[in-house]
Order: C-alpha cells, then sequence, then structure tokens
C-alpha cells in the first residue's frame, strides 16, 4: 500500500460540490429500469441530465455516472489512490479472493499486475491459437444443424474450456469435466445479484445465499489446489506455455516466488474476467453479424482471401463492443475528495464510468446506433471514446487475449458453418451474471458450409 496520504488536485471556483443530478424515483425503480434496458437508461439519463447524472440503486446506494471522455480521462488517468478500483470492485473477493489483482489497490496492485503481464503479451497469447481452433471445432461437432439454438452457452462452454487448457493448464479430459462442473455450480451462485450486497454474500449456513456460495467455492478450490500441486511437481513445468506454469516460474521484486494462494486468487480472476465476458462478446459479434447481411458478405470474402483473419475481421470485433458492450459501466470509489467533470464530489463516492453511453456519443461516431464495421477503417474514434476493457492503469491485462481469442473463435465457425438468424428482430440486451448479454441467447440456424 502506498504510503503517502491520498489526494486530489483542488477544485477550481466554479466547481459544484455534491454529485450530479440525477432521476428522483424511488431505488428499487432505478435498480429495476437499469436491469430492465441498462443501455437505453443509461442514454436516457444522458439525454436529460448531460453527460453527468446520479442514479440510485438498491443495496448499494449511489453511483455518479460520467460520460464525457474528458471526465473519463480524469477517472481512468487520476491518482490510483483517489480512485480505487480495487475498493469498488470488493464485492467480488469472496470469488477471486483477497489476493486478487482485481480488489487490490496502489502498490500492490501494479506488482501483482507486472507478474501476470507477461502471459497476456502479444507473443504469448500466440502459442494458445491451436488451442482455441480445436476446442472450437470439438464444441461444434455437437451443434444442431437445420433448427434454432443458442449460441450464448455453446460459447460459454469454449471460452471455459480454453481457460482450463491454456490458463489453467489442464491436459486430463475428465478433470476439466469435474471443474467445466464445479465452476458452473460456483458461477451460477457467485454471478447472482445478492453477491453485491456484503451482508447476504456472509455465510450463515448452508442454506444461506453466502453458504451456498463458500461451499462451492471450496469445491473448486479443492481442484484449484489440485492442479497448482501437480504443477509444482512436474519437472518439465518450466517448458509449458500454459498461464499457471509461466507464473510459477515469477519472482516479485524481492526475488520471492508466488505462494499458492496467490496462484489460486490470480487463476480464479483470469477465470472470472474471461469467461463469461468473452463468451458474451462472440455471442454479440454473431448477433449482428447475421442481421447485417452486407458486413457478413464482406468479412466472409475477406476470409477466403486471408484464413486468418484481417483488417475488417478486427473491426467487426470492435464495432461490436462498441455497440454492444457486455460490461455497461466501470466503477471506482473515491480515496479522497475529487473534482469530476465540474463536480467536486465527497471521498467514499462511486463514480461510473458510463461505458455504454460513451459508446453511443453522437459527438464521437456517425449514426452511433448504427452497426457499421467500416467506421473502424476510416477514421479513429477520440480518446476514451472506445472503452471496453477501460483504460489507464486498472485496464483489463486480458484485453489482448480476449480479443484474440474471439477472432480465432469467429474465424473457425464462420469458414464451416453457414449462420442466420432464428427470428429477425434484434435482439436486445439484458443483464446475464455481470453481462449485456443478447436477450435470446443470441439464437441462430446452422448449416454445413
Amino acid at each position: 500500500m502506498s504510503t503517502h496520504a491520498a489526494t486530489a488536485p483542488p477544485a477550481s471556483p466554479a466547481v459544484r460540490k455534491g454529485l450530479p443530478p440525477g432521476p428522483r424515483a424511488p431505488a428499487f425503480w432505478q435498480t429495476w429500469r437499469l436491469y430492465r434496458d441498462w443501455i437505453g437508461y443509461l442514454e436516457e439519463c444522458r439525454r436529460r441530465y448531460g453527460d453527468a447524472f446520479t442514479l440510485n440503486f438498491v443495496a448499494i446506494g449511489r453511483w455518479a455516472y460520467f460520460a464525457d471522455p474528458g471526465a473519463l480521462r480524469r477517472v481512468f488517468q487520476g491518482p490510483p489512490d483517489v480512485f480505487r478500483a480495487g475498493e469498488a470492485r470488493t464485492m467480488l473477493e469472496p470469488v477471486v479472493g483477497r489476493r486478487s489483482v482485481l480488489v487490490l489497490d496502489g502498490e500492490e496492485h501494479m506488482r501483482a499486475r507486472k507478474l501476470l503481464l507477461p502471459s497476456f503479451q502479444g507473443t504469448h497469447v500466440r502459442t494458445h491459437e491451436r488451442t482455441m481452433e480445436a476446442v472450437t471445432r470439438e464444441e461444434m461437432a455437437g451443434w444442431p444443424t437445420g433448427r434454432p439454438f443458442r449460441l450464448r452457452p455453446r460459447f460459454q462452454a469454449i471460452t471455459l474450456d480454453v481457460i482450463l487448457r491454456a490458463i489453467f493448464g489442464v491436459d486430463a479430459a475428465d478433470r476439466r469435466e469435474r471443474m467445466h462442473r464445479a465452476i458452473g455450480r460456483l458461477l451460477a451462485v457467485a454471478n447472482g445479484p445478492f453477491v453485491l450486497v456484503p451482508t447476504l454474500a456472509r455465510d450463515y449456513g448452508r442454506l444461506s445465499p453466502g453458504g451456498i456460495l463458500a461451499r462451492r467455492r471450496a469445491a473448486v478450490d479443492e481442484l484449484v489446489y489440485a492442479q497448482i500441486g501437480e504443477r509444482r511437481a512436474d519437472p518439465g513445468a518450466a517448458q509449458r506455455d500454459d498461464v499457471l506454469s509461466v507464473l510459477l516460474g515469477a519472482r516479485d521484486e524481492d526475488g520471492h516466488e508466488l505462494d499458492d494462494e496467490t496462484l489460486r486468487d490470480e487463476l480464479m480472476t483470469l477465470l472470472l474476467a474471461g469467461h463469461e465476458t468473452t463468451a458474451t462478446a462472440l455471442a454479440w459479434a454473431v448477433e449482428r453479424l447475421v442481421r447485417h447481411p452486407a458486413a457478413m458478405r464482406r468479412l466472409l470474402d475477406e476470409l477466403r482471401e486471408e484464413p486468418a483473419g484481417g483488417d475488417y475481421l478486427d473491426a467487426v470485433i470492435k464495432e461490436t463492443l462498441r455497440v454492444r458492450p457486455v460490461i455497461g459501466d466501470v466503477g471506482r470509489t473515491l480515496g479522497a475528495p475529487a473534482e469530476v467533470d465540474g463536480h467536486l464530489l465527497p471521498a467514499g463516492t462511486m463514480v461510473a464510468p458510463a461505458v455504454a453511453a460513451v459508446h453511443l456519443d453522437p459527438q464521437a461516431y456517425d449514426e452511433p446506433e448504427a452497426f457499421r464495421p467500416e467506421r473502424w477503417l476510416e477514421d479513429s474514434p477520440p480518446g476514451q471514446a472506445w472503452i471496453p476493457f477501460g483504460a489507464g492503469r486498472r485496464s483489463c491485462l486480458g484485453a489482448g487475449f480476449a480479443l484474440f481469442e474471439i477472432k480465432v473463435v469467429l474465424r473457425t465457425i464462420l469458414t464451416s458453418l453457414s449462420l442466420r438468424a432464428a427470428r429477425p428482430e434484434d435482439e436486445r440486451p439484458r443483464v446475464r451474471n455481470i453481462t449485456l448479454a443478447p436477450g435470446r441467447g443470441a439464437e441462430i440456424i446452422a448449416t454445413p458450409r
């Protein structure tokens, strides 16, 4: 932890003290509106109150939302002891653990981030390409043909299996199957709304939500610690490329290796951050493509010429993450009073860059609600107008891994199967666990090419 006191630059005389304006409706109504239509409600508030507004939620209180790129720079690049991302994510600790890079702040966070970073550099990520292709083809072999089915659960199976192989290094199919089941049971509880409320997340007995969470976490931990122990005893671990093996060889600034608890917490962090989010992004990419035939044709033309995918595939992925963000907002808890977008906010305020609203900013994008991948082949958006992975010191460590995995999975599927929408109308975003997912699960019909 940093030894200096948290401070923020003094406010200018024109700055207004206190939270931005916002709806006066009861907290339960605002909470319901957001969960029913996250993107639409943020856009509605932005139109009514401007780029800064406050929402009030059941159990977690008031959040100050900001959608101006300048305000976002202030939040993302501000002093880490003031804009505390770890403190804003303490509700994740029952799953990821107290040593997770997600819930740490200050110097502790930076030390953990430095240890994880080599595992997610471009050259290392590309070593998992064959694994990603193989997992996708194995999953596709069981897909129905000629009748509707939901893609998101299939993508969840793919992304979890990739994590177990490429990050956890689980080679044995029977152990992967056991971990699939145990992790699925844990996430079914952990992604529920009760974990946002600390009192409900406590263990009050076997039938309480916190008690169920604790026992399902213990079942996963048993398997994870067994994997760590087996890999520590493996004399060939140094030659392996899975993330666990790389972390076993990592040393902190004092030359110490990571202990088992820290390894467990970071592995669970990578699981939580990269499983459902990547699966949801893949589901949205297909959902958008099957409803935009010109974009699908152009992408297929590119894949015939460049089987690995080129600029247009990258553009499709970027546009998908813009118009259908997987995460609607990100939070920072103020460790000291701070000025953001003309508002002097008190310490303890939850500050939330409104990702969904920023991505639809008409000043940054022409026809912001249109799915038009071509825009990424023309001009780049202004800074902080595309933030699916956050920005600054706390940007997502696994962003490169996720983007590469989306690219590999999409090209593998699209070059093997012809896909069409099961129904003509767009699927609206719905809150599913920690993500904004297609309301019908990306329902499609597939036939062999």
